[in-house]
């Protein structure tokens, strides 16, 4: 792996020791690559994905926007899956990214969503 590889990783295990996601509050996670973006709402607990969005849907890939825009549209679809599944709070995971750019641009869509965290 590369060495920022490895530095993103053990940010995320250092995150991951004090976040956990329940069934009432469960963890939104956001997996970032160089020209995708995924989330997830995860009930650890249980160990089960209640709900999925990521920027390869056909109704978000058709936009063409550039990709903090398409953060965006990624969070605000899983924060629409969420509410329609009963979830109105979460737990942000932003998998050992810095807090600015397309996870900044996800987690703003998703609370412009509905979702609170």
């Amino acid at each position: 792996m590369v060495k920022r590889e490895i530095r993103r990783k053990k940010i995320h295990w250092r995150i991951r020791k004090k976040i956990i996601g329940s069934l009432g509050r469960p963890r939104l996670a956001v997996y970032r690559s160089n020209s995708e973006i995924y989330a997830q709402l995860i009930d650890d607990l249980q160990g089960h994905t209640l709900c999925a969005s990521s920027s390869m849907q056909k109704e978000i890939a058709g936009v063409k926007v550039n990709k903090s825009e398409m953060s965006k549209l990624v969070g605000i679809d899983i924060a629409k899956k969420a509410v329609a599944a009963g979830i109105s709070e979460c737990v942000f995971d932003r998998g050992g990214n810095l807090y600015h750019g397309r996870i900044k641009a996800l987690a703003d869509g998703a609370r412009e969503g509905g979702l609170k965290f």
